[in-house]
C-alpha cells in the first residue's frame, strides 16, 4: 500500500512551528482590537461568479489559478483565492454597509493553483483587513500606520520597506492603458511571453514584470502619474502628508499596480529583501467601485492582506526562535495503583492553577522513561506519586531546572509550592 501524503503545495504546520504562528496571530488580533476592528468569519467556498465579477476574468488568478468545481447541484463553486470579494459579498448580504462604516478583519486559508515554492503554497493563509464607507486619505493612512505598528511590535521594522502608488480613477487609467499599449506594440516581439499575452488582456500588469529586458523597455514608456486625475492626485498628496506627519518612510513606485482589477487610487506594498524573490509581505489599496460592481450602493472601501506563511518565514529569518515548553508541571505516577491518584492530583492542579500547563504522563513507564519525558516537556517541576507517597498522602516535588533539594510534602502543600515556583519563574 502506498504511503499517504499531503496534496502538493498544501503543507502541514507541525507542532514545533505553531508557537511562531500563535505569536503572530495573537499580535494581529490584539492590534485589531486596539484600533476598533471587528472579526468576520467567511466561507472557504464561494460561487465562482463572485470572483469572476470581482477580480476580473482576464487576471492570472481567474484565468489560471482558481480551484473551481461543480457541486452535486451543478453549481460552479470555487475555493476562495483571496478574501476581499467574499467580505464584500457578506457585507452586502447582511446589510453591514447600510448606513454603517464597518472596519473588519478575517484570517484563514486561501487557495491558488500555482507552482509551489518557499513562501508560496497552493493552500496558504492570509490575514485581511477591510474598511467601508470612508473615502478620505486618512483611512488609507490608518491601514498603513497599523501595519507599520505591527512590524514594530514584531521587531522587524528594519527589514520592510513601504512602496506607494496611485492608480487614479477608471477614466484616467483607461487613457494611460491606451497610451501604454500604443508604446509597447512597437516592442511586442522583445517582451517576455507573459507580457506579450498581457498586452491584449491586462497591459498594466506588464509594469510589474520581473523580466529585465521588459523593464528596460518600460523605462521610456508613458507614466501613469502623467494621466492621473486631479482628485486622485489630491488624495495621494493627502496620504503622503499623513505618513510624513507620523514619521512613516515610503518609496513611490510608479510601476506598482497590484494584480486585481478592482483597485483604484491608492495601492501599497510592504516589501523585504530578506526572503529573496518572494519579497511582498503585505499589500493592499483602495477599491471604491467594488461594492457597486457586486450589486450594492456606491461605497468607498480600502483594505490590505498579508500572507502569514511569508511573515512566519521573515520572523524565522530575523528573530531567534525560543524553545516552547509543553508543560510547567509534570505529574509522574510510579507503581501499581498510582494511575488514579496521579490523575486526581493533576486535576486538582488544573483547578488550583488554571493558567499553568499541567501534564500527566498517561500510560505509566519506568522511572527513567518518565523523567526523560518530563525533561523533554520543558517543565520546571515534577510531582512524583509512588506507592509510599500514595499510602502516606504525600507527594515528592523534584526541581528539573535548578539545583534545589527534593522535598516531600502533602498534596495540598505541593500545590502551594508549585504556585510559588511558577510565580518566581515568571518574574
Amino acid at each position: 500500500m502506498s504511503r499517504l501524503s499531503a496534496i502538493r503545495g498544501m503543507n502541514d504546520i507541525l507542532p514545533e512551528a505553531t508557537p511562531r504562528w500563535q505569536q503572530l496571530e495573537t499580535t494581529l488580533r490584539t492590534l485589531m482590537q486596539r484600533y476598533g476592528y471587528r472579526e468576520i468569519r467567511l466561507p472557504v467556498v464561494e460561487p465562482t461568479s463572485l470572483f469572476k465579477r470581482a477580480i476580473g476574468e482576464v487576471t492570472d488568478i481567474v484565468e489560471k489559478e482558481m480551484y473551481c468545481f461543480e457541486d452535486r447541484s451543478g453549481e460552479s463553486i470555487t475555493l476562495r483565492p483571496e478574501g476581499t470579494a467574499g467580505c464584500v459579498r457578506a457585507c452586502l448580504e447582511h446589510g453591514l454597509t447600510h448606513n454603517q462604516s464597518p472596519k473588519l478583519w478575517y484570517a484563514g486559508p486561501m487557495f491558488r493553483y500555482e507552482r509551489p515554492q518557499k513562501g508560496r503554497y497552493r493552500q496558504f493563509h492570509q490575514f485581511g483587513i477591510e474598511t467601508f464607507g470612508q473615502a478620505g486619505a486618512d483611512m488609507d493612512a490608518e491601514l498603513i500606520l497599523m501595519t507599520a505598528r505591527l512590524w514594530r511590535e514584531l521587531g522587524i521594522s528594519d527589514a520592510v520597506t513601504l512602496e506607494l502608488n496611485s492608480l487614479g480613477e477608471l477614466e484616467a487609467r483607461a487613457a494611460f492603458r491606451q497610451a501604454l499599449v500604443k508604446y509597447l506594440e512597437q516592442f511586442r516581439t522583445q517582451l517576455d511571453d507573459d507580457s506579450q499575452r498581457r498586452l491584449t488582456t491586462n497591459p498594466l500588469r506588464i509594469l510589474d514584470s520581473k523580466d529585465a529586458n521588459t523593464q528596460a523597455i518600460l523605462k521610456d514608456a508613458p507614466k501613469l502619474a502623467d494621466y492621473l486625475d486631479d482628485v486622485s492626485k489630491a488624495h495621494f498628496a493627502q496620504l503622503c502628508a499623513h505618513l510624513d506627519a507620523c514619521g512613516v518612510s515610503y518609496r513611490i513606485n510608479p510601476n506598482l499596480v497590484r494584480g486585481l482589477d478592482y483597485y483604484n487610487k491608492t495601492v501599497f506594498e510592504w516589501v523585504t529583501t530578506a526572503l529573496g524573490a518572494q519579497g511582498t509581505v503585505c499589500a493592499g489599496g483602495r477599491y471604491d467601485g467594488l461594492v457597486e460592481q457586486l450589486g450594492g450602493q456606491a461605497t468607498p472601501a480600502v483594505g490590505c492582506a498579508m500572507g502569514l506563511e511569508r511573515l512566519v518565514l521573515l520572523l524565522d529569518a530575523l528573530l531567534p526562535s525560543t524553545a516552547e515548553r509543553d508543560a510547567d508541571v509534570f505529574v509522574i505516577g510510579l507503581g501499581e495503583g498510582s494511575s488514579v491518584a496521579a490523575t486526581v492530583l493533576a486535576e486538582q492542579l488544573h483547578n488550583a492553577l488554571p493558567d499553568a500547563r499541567i501534564v500527566y504522563n498517561c500510560g505509566g513507564g519506568s522511572v527513567k522513561s518518565q523523567f526523560r519525558k518530563a525533561d523533554k516537556s520543558g517543565a520546571s517541576v515534577a510531582l512524583v506519586l509512588g506507592e509510599s507517597e500514595i499510602a502516606s498522602g504525600t507527594v515528592a516535588v523534584k526541581w528539573l531546572r535548578e539545583q534545589r533539594e527534593q522535598l516531600t510534602c502533602t498534596q495540598a502543600e505541593a500545590i502551594g509550592v508549585v504556585r510559588d515556583a511558577l510565580l518566581i519563574s515568571a518574574q
